[in-house]
């Protein structure tokens, strides 16, 4: 395999070089915009700053690990766009259904459940112990938290983060840039741009609004 270089030297970061060693990749290494001040994440090593990727692409994987949706999302178009190579991470002790698609420079952790015929977005995460049922539709650059579930024909918008231990009940659509709070049960379809939180899970605020 090729070096696999993560763009983003954060804990999560970390976490990804880890399931990537686990995958195959032997050879990885970060680019961070903290380079200067320290040289490894873990114990990996931070060559240079993020810009550093277009002298690395042609001979190495490249992959974003920046927990930020939105931030993640944007490095993501500009590797996509420049044609770099941008590979799935999968950890080895994930259950994959041999019906379920993964896109780009989606990362998923270990202990997590695809059933068949779920669909994940490119730039997506699906962490620790999460599990994604049947049909559903995770747009890109979605992060789906340890041990958050999704019953079936669950469809979640671009840039939506659900949080830890969050449980969606089947069929719901949830809409791009929501934020569901750690533990919450959603029974109820949720708008663009909303925080919901609780048990049956309400709405809390409309994002980008002082409400």
């Amino acid at each position: 395999m090729k070096t696999l270089v993560l763009l983003g030297a954060g804990g999560h970061g970390r976490v990804v070089a880890d399931a990537a060693v686990m995958a195959g990749w032997r050879d990885v290494v970060f680019l961070d915009d903290g380079f200067g001040s320290r040289d490894t994440n873990g114990v990996w090593p931070i060559v240079g700053p993020l810009v550093k990727w277009r002298e690395m692409a042609a001979q190495c994987d490249l992959f974003v690990s920046v927990g930020d949706n939105g931030t993640r999302l944007r490095l993501f178009k500009e590797l996509a766009s420049a044609g770099v190579s941008l590979p799935r991470i999968v950890h080895p002790s994930a259950v994959i259904s041999a019906h379920s698609s993964i896109e780009a420079g989606t990362v998923i952790m270990a202990g997590a459940i695809l059933q068949a015929f779920a669909a994940i977005g490119a730039a997506g995460i699906v962490n620790t112990g999460a599990t994604v049922d049947h049909d559903c539709r995770l747009d890109n650059a979605v992060h789906l938290s340890p041990g958050a579930h999704l019953a079936g024909t669950v469809s979640v918008g671009e840039r939506s983060w659900i949080g830890m231990g969050a449980n969606v009940r089947q069929g719901i659509n949830i809409g791009a840039d929501v934020m569901v709070a750690a533990g919450a049960t959603v029974v109820n379809d949720v708008a663009d741009r909303t925080t919901v939180m609780g048990v049956p899970a309400a709405p809390s605020k409309r994002i980008g609004s002082n409400s």
